[in-house]
């Protein structure tokens, strides 16, 4: 049974249509991405699955069926505006905000002890949240998301503000969590995170979802739609490029759907002052495939056969 069920939900405010119709599941000890460009309606579809918006349509099914407080408590939520109160320690709002979630006070303190550790925010215990700085506020978020033990993770921006040691820190965690059969969903600008963690995405843009399944399979199949090419010379504005990058040396070119990459070739070998040493199809990243796709903002591209029957 699917930790959480989405099946076509719509949402408008006044003449805007915040989504449009977006479905999903996601399944025990998954990590799952839900991604999209600013404003194309991931905040609402997470609050329309969190009960705090209702749907104007479709339906949401969480643990087999509607919200209820036990279920709430069986759930870890991390928005991206963050809720810690500043004024307050860490030592009087970690443990309330536990409390919230079912836990005795005794019981928070005990538990938060360990993650105050390991997150090294025990000297920092008696400061106020206003005090610390972002990076050590977002630990203290995570903590607080964490500390009851929830069967459902929605974490929104998980790395915002950490240096890259608490970057892999959190990393591990979430890892963590899925290996001990905990779901997780989460959203994230950081497409080599998504690429590094999540097993399955969905990516929506202006409302829509356009690409759904497993990573794997959405890699493979836009595979072909990213060449690497060592060389000099002007590569900007190339026909069916959407975008040029320099890395390591190298052009990494995104590519619209559909465009042979001998045409892109041809095209360069009929510019003058341009020199190419190596020309190779590349793997593309899933930010190559989040660029294709929102820029093409065409219909659904599913992915989704494989992990329906894993």
């Amino acid at each position: 049974m699917a930790t959480v069920s989405v099946r076509n939900v719509s949402k408008r405010f006044g003449r805007v249509q915040a989504v449009d119709g977006v479905s999903f599941d996601v399944q025990p000890g998954e990590i799952f991405g839900l991604l999209g460009p600013n404003g194309a309606g991931k905040t609402t579809t997470i609050r329309m699955m969190l009960d705090i918006f209702r749907p104007d349509s479709g339906s949401v099914a969480v643990f087999g069926g509607p919200w209820d407080e036990d279920k709430k408590h069986r759930l870890g939520y991390m928005p991206e505006d963050r809720g810690l109160y500043k004024d307050q320690t860490l030592d009087q709002v970690l443990p309330y905000l536990a409390t919230l979630k079912g836990l005795g006070e005794a019981e928070a303190k005990r538990r938060l002890g360990p993650w105050l550790e390991r997150f090294d925010l025990t000297e920092h215990r008696t400061k106020k949240v206003e005090q610390l700085s972002k990076g050590m506020q977002q630990k203290a978020q995570i903590i607080a998301t964490l500390v009851h033990e929830p069967e459902l993770l929605v974490i929104d921006e998980p790395f915002a503000g950490l240096d890259p040691v608490n970057t892999r820190l959190v990393k591990d965690i979430i890892q963590e969590q899925a290996d001990a059969g905990r779901t997780i969903i989460m959203s994230t600008h950081q497409m080599h995170q998504v690429e590094a963690l999540c097993n399955r995405i969905l990516l929506v843009n202006r409302g829509r979802q356009v690409l759904y399944g497993s990573v794997s399979d959405i890699k493979r199949g836009f595979a072909g739609n990213a060449v690497v090419i060592s060389g000099q010379g002007d590569l900007e504005g190339l026909p069916g490029v959407l975008e040029v990058r320099r890395q390591n040396g190298d052009w990494h070119l995104s590519l619209e759907a559909g465009v042979d990459p001998q045409a892109v070739l041809l095209a360069l070998a009929r510019r003058e002052n341009v020199r190419i040493e190596r020309f190779e199809l590349a793997e593309p990243s899933l930010e190559d495939i989040f660029v294709s796709v929102v820029q093409e903002s065409g219909e659904i591209v599913r992915f989704e056969e494989e992990a329906e029957h894993a």
